[in-house]
């Protein structure tokens, strides 16, 4: 009887109880090893091919070498172990897991750490120069806005036309836009020294108007002849309220600078763990000859010349 080394073999038969259309609620799938026979070197050959097949197929990083595992792999390298008589060699095997699992950790720290250096050293001094200078060029328009505040109504120019009364300005505000067929903003008059711009999106009916300063304030425009110029006046006046929450939102991203830093610095806490087993993975494989045994078995199944790897046969 053949067995072969291979992962899709484990799979192929463990297919067959699991497939489709099978009427049993529940299945239980054995493994039965012998404990110091050969089984344990075809369990050592499945998982080590499992870990490149997993890493190929998934894809999940970006290293050209091979050296994570997934659930698969862990359950082979699971039997692998029980079927290993010597003391010795079933340390190596759990030191091998452990080893896996604790350098799938370290890449974890290591990849949030980058990311938080990332953040730390572009992301959030960005932002806050972004607000920053949103800041800046709001509170020139809020001196803007003030050089032309008054208890009466400033008057507004709208298409070459000057508008000295709230009401006519407002009813030329609506003739405005139903002779707006333009869909990008484009100026159409000017408001407390602010360019007035307007765009019409035919999906939804919407007017948009657009107070130009030294930045551009967005607001949708009504039916409501009072309504409009009532809607200008508070986009102007709601802009220390925006300033208000750019600092706020400013001082949120330095706290996050702050604990971001605390934790870029914090040091991985298996390090001391994952450098003990890693010198004592050297000892055994040293007193084994893991890897020269591994090496020399693979060689005598395959033909002189032959490079690709694909499977042991036993004869049993």
């Amino acid at each position: 009887m053949f067995r072969k080394a291979r992962p899709t073999d484990v799979e192929q038969r463990e297919g067959r109880i699991e497939r489709q259309g099978n009427e049993n609620d529940e299945v239980d799938i054995y493994r039965y090893v012998k404990e110091g026979s050969f089984d344990s070197f075809l369990w050592q050959t499945v998982e080590t091919k499992q870990k490149f097949i997993s890493q190929v197929m998934t894809g999940r990083t970006p290293v050209r070498s091979c050296e994570d595992m997934d659930e698969a792999v862990l359950n082979y390298a699971e039997v692998k172990a029980l079927a290993a008589g010597d003391p010795d060699i079933k340390e190596r095997m759990q030191l091998d897991t452990d080893i896996k699992r604790l350098k799938l950790l370290q890449s974890n720290y290591l990849s949030n750490k980058y990311e938080l250096e990332d953040m730390v050293n572009k992301h959030y001094p960005a932002r806050i120069a972004q607000l920053t200078g949103e800041n800046e060029a709001i509170r020139k328009d809020i001196a803007l806005y003030a050089q032309h505040q008054s208890d009466e109504f400033p008057g507004m120019e709208l298409c070459g036309m000057q508008y000295s009364k709230k009401d006519k300005a407002g009813a030329a505000l609506l003739e405005t836009c139903k002779a707006q067929t333009n869909t990008k903003p484009h100026p159409v008059g000017k408001y407390c020294g602010f360019t007035l711009l307007l765009s019409f999106d035919p999906i939804f009916k919407r007017y948009t108007m657009y107070l130009e300063g030294n930045r551009r304030y967005e607001l949708e425009l009504g039916s409501d002849i009072h309504g409009n110029i009532q809607r200008l006046d508070n986009c102007l006046k709601g802009m220390p309220d925006t300033v208000a929450r750019n600092e706020q939102t400013i001082s949120e991203i330095k706290r996050q600078m702050e604990n971001a830093t605390v934790e870029i610095a914090k040091p991985f806490t298996h390090e001391f763990d994952l450098a003990q087993k890693q010198a004592r993975l050297i000892e055994l494989d040293a007193k084994l000859k893991i890897g020269e045994t591994f090496n020399e078995a693979i060689a005598l199944d395959e033909p002189e010349g032959h490079v690709e790897r694909e499977e042991i046969v036993m004869e049993r």
